[in-house]
């Protein structure tokens, strides 16, 4: 089997980062791009790995492509702080014949205050995390930024766990913090207008709770549909407040 390089970006993630370093204690070399923490993630890392860079926050995109870049191997496998490799999707790498492709997706298992959300188009969310880094790129976005490979591409069985919601505190305050980054981004193709600002977050909730069948989830799906609507509310709102800004200078 090829050796793999794991590649992870950390900020202040010293609750998280010690247990997604051991899903992938495994690997051949592990690379954590630090963005200047003020806790105890890069004490925790060192513990792991050698290869500890520290880097001023420039953007998630930013952040990915120079942990690629450190990465030594050909075979990449990208994880954030707040995932897992499940034990099952381990088994499947180990067994993997990799020159089948060049870029493998696999399903990630979300939670939300502990519960699994199996509905709100929430799984089997494909997430593109081993690769090939030489036929590898990442989207120049803010938010929800991802890989793209140049060439064949395969689904893999084995889960990524995703611990991204553990409190109600912690989601609005990542709501807050994509929002932000998702209005700056749109705010020069999209003209605010008063029935977006109050149509887009009502279709949210629907589009969640009753297409994606997140009632489903019961109290849980309710929830992460109401969080879908704030989303939607803060990114209009915070695209209304860019332009207006705009017309009065």
């Amino acid at each position: 089997m090829e050796k793999i390089s794991a590649i992870i970006i950390a900020g202040n993630e010293e609750k998280n980062i010690a247990e997604c370093l051991e899903s992938v204690r495994w690997a051949d070399e592990i690379i954590v791009v630090d963005s200047e923490s003020t806790d105890k993630t890069v004490e925790i890392c060192r513990r792991y790995t050698d290869k500890v860079f520290v880097r001023k926050w420039e953007g998630y995109s930013s952040q990915k492509k120079y942990s690629m870049e450190k990465a030594s191997n050909e075979w990449v496998l990208s994880l954030d702080a707040d995932e897992r490799v499940s034990p099952e999707l381990l088994e499947e790498i180990r067994s993997l014949d990799l020159s089948t492709a060049d870029g493998f997706y696999t399903p990630r298992r979300n939670y939300f205050l502990g519960k699994v959300i199996r509905s709100c188009g929430w799984y089997p969310d494909y997430q593109l995390r081993l690769f090939r880094k030489s036929r590898t790129r990442l989207t120049d976005r803010q938010v929800h930024e991802g890989f793209t490979v140049d060439g064949k591409r395969a689904y893999l069985k084995g889960e990524l766990i995703h611990y991204t919601h553990q409190t109600i505190a912690g989601t609005l305050a990542k709501v807050n913090e994509y929002s932000t980054l998702e209005a700056n981004e749109k705010a020069g193709r999209i003209h605010m207008t008063g029935p977006k600002l109050f149509f887009k977050p009502v279709w949210a909730f629907f589009q969640h709770f009753i297409i994606r069948r997140g009632f489903t989830d019961g109290v849980y799906g309710l929830m992460v549909s109401v969080i879908h609507a704030i989303t939607k509310t803060q990114v209009y709102m915070k695209i209304w407040e860019i332009q207006n800004a705009r017309t009065k200078k």
